[in-house]
C-alpha cells in the first residue's frame, strides 16, 4: 500500500500510456507528458525498481497456435502442508500458465490451456491426478474470453 503513496499524477499519466501500448516509444509518452525523454526514462526505471511495473510482454494468442481449449480448475489438497510442493509440480507443467493461492473452498486455482478437450482429458489424467497431494479438482471449461484488461490507473 505505500507504494501507491509514492506514485504522483505523472507516473499515473505514465502507466496510463504504456499499459495502452508497451510498444509506445519513450519519445512519444515525453511528448504526451510534456516531459523530456530522460525523464521518462528514469520515472518508469524508478517504477520498475518499486515493482509497480512487473515488465512488458508479447501476448501470444493460444488459439494461433493451436491450443483451442481454455480451462479453469480448483484443486483440493489431501493437506494444506502441501501447498508449496503440489505448487512445484504444478510448475512442471507448461500449459498451466497461472497458479493462485486462494480462499474458500480450493487451496488452489490455475488457468490451463490444452490443444482440445481430448488433450485437456490426457494432461488432467496424465499429469495433474499423478501429482502427490491433490485430493480432488474441479474443471471449468471457458467457452470464451469476453475480454481481458489492466486495471486502471486511477
Amino acid at each position: 500500500m505505500e507504494t501507491s503513496l509514492q506514485i504522483d499524477s505523472l507516473d499515473k499519466k505514465i502507466l496510463s500510456l504504456i499499459t495502452k501500448n508497451a510498444r509506445i516509444p519513450f519519445l512519444e509518452v515525453a511528448r504526451e507528458c510534456k516531459v523530456s525523454g530522460a525523464a521518462i526514462h528514469q520515472r518508469i526505471q524508478r517504477l520498475m525498481n518499486m515493482g509497480v511495473i512487473k515488465g512488458s510482454e508479447f501476448i501470444i494468442n493460444p488459439a494461433k497456435i493451436g491450443y483451442h481449449t481454455c480451462a479453469f480448475m480448483g484443486i483440493f489438497l489431501k493437506k494444506a502442508s502441501l501447498f508449496d510442493k503440489v505448487v512445484k509440480m504444478l510448475e512442471e507443467v507448461p500449459q498451466i500458465v497461472e497458479c493462485h493461492y486462494t480462499t474458500g473452498q480450493y487451496a488452489i486455482f490455475i488457468k490451463i490451456y490444452a490443444k482440445s478437450n481430448e488433450h485437456l482429458k490426457r494432461i488432467l489424467h496424465d499429469k495433474l491426478q499423478a501429482i502427490a497431494g491433490i485430493s480432488a479438482t474441479e474443471t471449468i471449461i471457458s467457452l470464451d474470453e469476453s475480454f481481458k484488461r489492466q486495471l486502471p490507473i486511477d
